[in-house]
């Protein structure tokens, strides 16, 4: 099994170029099953998790045709053509492997009238479940039922009718997949409390380029009027403000200064301001976002929010960060129960890091020590290597599958920026 190999120490300088959106992606890629004509994604990072969606599109009988994909460039086009339809079912095999998976559910039933989906898997980060996703179309029309690990949702006259729902709690997952149900619908549909994130931004843009009509995008109240039918585009998947965050981090860790190139700043005001809180100067450029370190890191209080709040997706990467502050920083998880699995790891790296329930208190030291330790999950994995990027001697990761996930060519573009950094395999 492969490992990631880092000696610490060196400071970060130069420019790393942003891949598309790891869950930007996952949520366009399905919108491929609300037409019979082509859809092309362009700007789609290579990833494992968008593989394995891929994988599954297939199955469902969506073909993928691969293009713009040249030898040192980011950048690839997918085209998802999804004219034959030849199942509605989504296998335990395949769905177990990412819990993006679910969201196949939504746009299948739309246009299908019907899907059978495996509940998902993904990391193991506290307990995710499906009931909004599945309430949300039971407001639509549609009938659910659960059965041996799988969820049947029909359309009782092959078409859903539509309806308003509130969400209790804000639910990106569970937003993106009612507005995909939506689209379709012979009536009209309202989404109250509806999640906010660019992401969902990027997913309203798509469909209505598609052909889809929906009020409100970027509000937390969404109407979407069905249609008849949508028809195919060329839409490029938006920049991944996670991986941004996660370099920014790293940038600051090492007391470095790296520009993201291709960042877009307005998707992540609540990861920049708290950069600059904690001591870093951000600089919005004509390429991106340019970060830099002109002190010790200040320590920071953060709380976990739903879009616009700070992202839990970031929480792992500022933890890291602030185990090098000068004095305390305290860290609340609100999202997730179950997601502080990293601060054993990052003590063993000699991180002093307290944990009580969802809260954290994470006392600044003088340095860490490099050592060998194992990724938990995807965000969590990207700490670690942000910890050892500043950490004396060497640190070896392992499970870094977990990074394959999300972060494309991390070794290459950390590299780039002066980080002694290497993929072993064996490890």
């Amino acid at each position: 099994m492969d490992s990631i190999w880092i000696e610490g120490g060196k400071t970060l300088e130069g420019k790393i170029p942003i891949s598309g959106a790891k869950n930007a992606a996952l949520t366009l890629i399905p919108c491929a099953l609300l037409t019979d004509e082509p859809l092309t994604l362009g700007n789609l990072p290579r990833l494992a998790d968008v593989d394995s969606f891929g994988h599954l599109m297939n199955e469902l009988g969506v073909s993928t045709q691969v293009s713009g994909k040249k030898a040192g460039e980011f950048k690839r086009k997918i085209t998802y053509s999804g004219a034959d339809i030849s199942s509605t079912v989504a296998p335990y095999e395949l769905v177990r492997k990412m819990r993006a998976s679910i969201l196949v559910l939504g746009p299948m039933l739309a246009r299908m009238g019907e899907a059978t989906v495996s509940l998902p898997g993904g990391c193991a980060i506290g307990d995710r479940p499906i009931d909004l996703h599945l309430k949300a179309l039971e407001a639509m029309g549609a009938e659910i039922e659960l059965a041996e690990g799988y969820v049947k949702a029909t359309a009782p006259k092959g078409k859903l009718p539509g309806g308003d729902f509130e969400f209790p709690v804000v639910s990106v997952g569970a937003t993106e997949n009612a507005v995909m149900g939506a689209v379709l619908c012979e009536g009209t549909t309202q989404l109250f409390n509806a999640a906010r994130e660019p992401e969902i931004v990027d997913l309203c843009n798509c469909l209505v380029a598609m052909g889809a009509d929906i009020e409100g995008i970027g509000s937390s109240h969404l109407t979407i009027k069905g249609v008849e039918a949508l028809h195919g585009a060329d839409y490029e998947v938006m920049p991944d403000r996670i991986e941004a965050g996660s370099y920014a981090c790293a940038a600051g860790i090492t007391g470095g200064s790296i520009e993201l190139v291709g960042a877009r700043a307005s998707d992540m005001l609540a990861t920049t301001n708290a950069l600059a809180a904690a001591g870093m100067l951000t600089e919005f450029t004509d390429d991106g976002i340019k970060v830099t370190a002109t002190e010790k890191l200040r320590p920071l209080a953060i709380s976990t929010a739903p879009y616009p709040g700070f992202a839990t997706d970031m929480q792992a990467q500022f933890m890291a960060m602030m185990t090098l502050a000068d004095g305390d920083s305290y860290l609340e998880e609100t999202i997730f129960e179950n997601r502080y699995m990293h601060v054993p790891e990052l003590r063993r790296m000699g991180a002093e890091i307290e944990t009580r329930g969802r809260s954290a208190i994470v006392r600044g030291v003088d340095g860490l020590t490099g050592a060998k330790v194992m990724a938990t999950d995807l965000r969590a994995s990207m700490s670690l290597v942000i910890a050892g990027l500043a950490a004396k001697g060497e640190t070896e990761v392992l499970r870094v599958y977990h990074l394959d996930r999300g972060y494309e060519r991390l070794e290459e573009k950390l590299a780039g920026v002066g980080a002694t950094i290497e993929r072993r395999s064996g490890g």
